[in-house]
């Protein structure tokens, strides 16, 4: 029993391991079966596990520098100038593609991008916009599509058409404007707007009612049938403040 106790205890000599640890390489003196030539290298490209895998060790704990396969990747994309995107939300019961993004919102900024051409010469270039949440997350991109010759020569007035584009590049949103007088004293040739969502299937419309004072607009839904009222101010300019519009029942 002593003699067993003490070949127990000893330690390895070739791999200078604490007392009762095995040892990790072969001694010198194991030369192997004939052919052996040492123990392979390191391999490369070695394939992921199987889906479920959990490798060794308990379950439920990570294996320390081990990469971590069949993970969810929450790389999220980045716009111009380093604005980031916002993640994507899981869409609602009959939600038209890419509109899932206002059902987690309260309010949206929009921001205007100024073209230096356009501030120099004057030359009237294609707006576009930044639509953002609270958090300074861009939503969408709304770019105008309309030819050089409109652009200049009719101006505000001019027909247009607004792409509204998500953070995977595609189209969700399209507002067409036909051509119409900003004169309040033309009650015939009122402001109107088209939106269509997906592009080419019309769910509202956003028409001006004459006053002759105040801005004063009507949404409607695709059967053009009164849902909401819209009341500016009479002065619809302020340098110093905001201009408020309400939206009533």
């Amino acid at each position: 029993m002593d003699k067993q106790n003490s070949q127990m205890n000893a330690s390895h000599p070739e791999t200078n391991l604490p007392v009762g640890y095995p040892p990790q390489y072969p001694p010198t003196a194991f030369q192997g079966p004939p052919g052996y030539s040492g123990y392979p290298g390191p391999q490369v490209s070695y394939p992921p596990p199987p889906a479920g895998h959990s490798g060794p060790g308990p379950a439920g704990f990570p294996v320390p520098n081990q990469p971590v396969y069949n993970q969810p990747v929450y790389n999220q994309p980045v716009g111009a100038a380093g604005v980031p995107w916002m993640p994507a939300p899981q869409p609602p019961l009959n939600c038209p593609p890419g509109l899932e993004y206002l059902s987690q919102i309260d309010q949206i900024l929009i921001h205007q991008q100024i073209e230096l051409l356009e501030v120099l010469t004057g030359f009237e270039t294609n707006n576009k916009y930044e639509i953002k949440n609270s958090f300074g997350q861009r939503v969408y991109f709304a770019a105008e599509d309309t030819d050089c010759c409109t652009r200049n020569c009719c101006g505000p007035s001019r027909p247009f058409t607004l792409r509204i584009i998500d953070n995977m590049g595609q189209e969700v949103i399209t507002l067409e404007r036909p051509l119409r007088c900003s004169s309040c004293c033309c009650p015939c040739c009122l402001q109107e707007i088209e939106i269509q969502a997906p592009p080419g299937v019309p769910i509202g419309y956003v028409i001006q009612t004459w006053h002759p004072c105040l801005p004063k607009f009507t949404i409607q839904n695709e059967k053009r049938e009164d849902v909401l009222k819209i009341s500016g101010p009479c002065v619809v300019c302020s340098c110093c403040g905001d201009v408020d519009f309400e939206i009533k029942s």
